[in-house]
């Protein structure tokens, strides 16, 4: 495959602040134009091929493939109407925990393109990925100092894939909708965890997957409220044919695809100066272990995630964690089509080949999808995917859609903002610093008296004295006095201000403490559940009227 260079147009994405507001890019009317562009992008790549199989025949086999794994998947929890012959296919992904609306919202936009095109929607369930907290935030407490509670929906467990991550106190994960409940009671009313719940622990008699659950049970509800999208988890993406090709591919050419992912990453990291190694991916190694591969490998006897190295020794391919594991995947020569069963009969021995972020999306993009749907975080790091595409594949790479919104809970507050801390912060300045802005003339002949100044004197004395020291031009020689005696008057003239000063510092108080609350309660990730189901469909299918 011959190589592209291009310069791609810099896109910056932050998540709208606004509450009920949505960031889609591009707009919704160029979408079409999008769309048109990824369908000319993949006649490009017909001429490309690998071991007889050309990109655009591998497309070809892993759109149907995908499809027919979603449809069979999604059909074993929920009805699945049936669908004539679809044109085009739309992707997003995500993993299935309890995430945000904003996050929600990309399923809804999937659904809105599927039915406006004649197309079928796909959500990729990422499986692939670790189950770090077995908790979510809760907002509780009342108005004036609420505060967040981890709630558990299970016992603590190692971090592994969700795909392998079990219930483990079954107590906790029944009690879980309750809990929330009672925490959410003084705060939100009628929040959807209410309906929410109860699906998850009917599906938990049949799934003992944290995550299927999780995500079967809000595809249900999908479901009820007219979206027509399809779910299939990633690792059932990885047990099909055409990503073992795909796959079979990048290992053969690991060489090659490590020098390009490495010399893309170092340019992404130098335009945006980023100077962690880690971000936002770890460059591939390369060590007696051999190449490493954008995929990650565990197994049936230890199931936790690790980076999967590629050998070639002589003719055989040889597979290898760095914690000894290793695996034969031909002793000597193969033909493509034996290497791709070799890669396909892993599971047999109990061993689990799943792809990481960047090879996950880049097999979605580039073979199965027409558009894919992206939120913040994987558009950013998918310019890194374009480079590689570019380069490795020799195409320009199929744009993608960035979608995030923000919704905050619907809890009534007196406004608050940090514009409001600043103003009450320049008055607690100007009382220091200008005291006499805030006595009246009235008070002019009222006597004072402070420790800096004994003899006997008015307020009215003491501005005056402090306009003629600012009046005087400042020298080398007065400086010093000129300097104290201003001090001297500000220190005299705040007796006069006791009750102003503290009025404003109570103020202060009551601003920090409500931007403490705001804080908390106009959070933007809260998990979907902890909403009422009416706000969530005014909001939701208010992005996507069509699914309606």
């Amino acid at each position: 495959m011959t190589s592209a260079s291009s310069t791609p147009r810099e896109r910056r994405f932050r998540a709208p602040a606004a509450d009920r507001s949505v960031l889609i890019d591009p707009p919704w009317s160029e979408i079409g134009d999008l769309l048109a562009a990824n369908l000319a992008r993949r006649g490009e790549a017909t001429g490309r091929e690998w071991a007889g199989l050309s990109m655009a025949e591998l497309s070809r086999r892993a759109r149907a493939e995908v499809v027919a794994a979603a449809r069979a998947y999604s059909a074993t929890y929920r009805d699945i109407p049936a669908q004539p012959n679809l044109d085009r296919v739309f992707l997003a992904g995500h993993q299935p925990e309890l995430f945000h609306p904003g996050v929600w919202a990309k399923n809804f936009a999937l659904s809105r393109l599927a039915t406006g095109t004649r197309g079928v929607a796909v959500n990729l369930l990422v499986d692939s990925d670790t189950l770090k907290r077995s908790t979510i935030r809760v907002p509780t407490g009342d108005l004036a100092r609420p505060r967040v509670e981890e709630v558990p929906f299970d016992a603590p467990g190692p971090e592994i894939p969700y795909e392998q991550r079990t219930i483990v106190d079954r107590e906790s994960w029944c009690t879980f909708g309750d809990r929330v409940q009672h925490h959410l009671a003084s705060l939100v009313r009628d929040p959807l965890i209410a309906e929410y719940w109860p699906r998850v622990l009917a599906r938990s008699q049949h799934e003992s997957l944290i995550g299927a659950c999780f995500a079967q049970a809000r595809h249900e509800l999908e479901g009820d409220w007219g979206l027509t999208t399809l779910e299939l988890p990633q690792s059932r993406v990885c047990a099909l044919d055409s990503f073992a090709w795909f796959a079979a591919h990048l290992f053969a050419e690991a060489e090659r695809f490590r020098s390009v992912h490495n010399h893309a990453l170092q340019r992404y990291r130098r335009q945006y100066h980023i100077r962690s190694a880690n971000h936002p991916v770890p460059e591939l190694s390369k060590d007696e272990n051999g190449i490493e591969m954008p995929f990650w490998i565990w197994t049936r006897e230890n199931p936790r995630r690790r980076r999967l190295y590629v050998r070639r020794r002589g003719a055989a391919w040889e597979l290898a964690d760095r914690a000894g594991w290793r695996h034969e995947l031909s002793a000597g020569p193969v033909d493509a089509r034996t290497f791709v069963e070799r890669i396909l009969a892993l599971p047999v021995r109990g061993v689990k080949l799943r792809s990481r972020a960047l090879a996950t999306t880049m097999f979605a993009r580039v073979f199965v999808g027409d558009l894919f749907i992206h939120g913040i975080g994987g558009a950013k790091y998918d310019e890194l995917t374009d480079a590689i595409v570019r380069r490795f594949y020799g195409i320009e790479p199929p744009g993608y859609l960035v979608l995030s919104a923000t919704l905050r809970l619907p809890i009534a507050r007196p406004p608050v903002g940090a514009d409001d801390l600043r103003a009450v912060d320049r008055r607690l300045r100007e009382l220091k610093f200008h005291p006499e802005q805030f006595i009246s003339e009235s008070r002019a002949h009222e006597p004072i008296t402070c420790s800096s100044n004994s003899n006997d004197t008015t307020i009215g004395e003491l501005i005056r004295e402090k306009k003629h020291w600012i009046a005087e031009s400042q020298t080398r020689e007065n400086a010093r006095l000129r300097c104290r005696a201003i001090r001297n008057v500000n220190g005299c003239l705040h007796s006069a201000l006791g009750e102003e000063q503290r009025r404003t510092a109570a103020q202060r108080h009551q601003v920090v403490q409500a931007l403490g609350a705001e804080q908390v309660l106009a959070g933007r990730e809260y998990a979907f559940c902890l909403y009422p189901s009416s706000q969530l469909q005014d909001f939701l299918l208010e992005i996507c009227p069509s699914s309606r």
